[in-house]
């Protein structure tokens, strides 16, 4: 009986010191994260000074730095000053494009506006920044009747 109890703990010593190995050994290193399809030159353009009523759009200008080609599948803006124009055709690989965005400038003072990109190839959307500051409207000089 003895010797049946002495096996049994051995076995289960055997056990928990084969458990405790194992989960002592590293992990298999993951994959690399891959490398991002699309590239943009700049994810943010903030502008100090805009004069009242400026034609002059933030332009976000990015690359196809992946295998196949990329469509814009989508541009969303954060409210409705904000206007993006994406691109109308695929963006092949190796190839340049930009996505074009224009604020209201004629709503004065500080604004932080962003821009969401989603395209093809990313389950991850992208997310573009806008900043500056709308200067007031330029004041005509009061002229006095002689």
């Amino acid at each position: 009986m003895k010797s049946i109890l002495i096996i049994a703990l051995s076995l289960f010593s055997f056990g928990t010191f084969a458990q405790e190995n194992s989960a002592a050994k590293p992990a298999k290193e993951t994959a690399k994260p891959a490398k991002p399809a699309v590239t943009f030159k700049t994810l943010k353009i903030e502008r100090v000074d805009i004069p009242y009523d400026s034609k002059e759009p933030f332009i976000f200008e990015f690359k196809n730095t992946g295998k196949q080609p990329v469509i814009i599948t989508n541009v969303h803006t954060s409210c409705g000053c904000t206007a993006a124009e994406k691109p109308t055709e695929p963006v092949a690989k190796g190839k340049s494009s930009k996505i074009v965005v224009n604020y209201d400038t004629k709503r004065v003072g500080n604004f932080t506006k962003t821009i969401t990109v989603t395209t093809n190839v990313s389950t991850e959307p992208i997310v573009l920044t806008i900043s500056g500051n709308v200067l007031a409207a330029p004041t005509e000089p009061v002229t006095t009747p002689q």
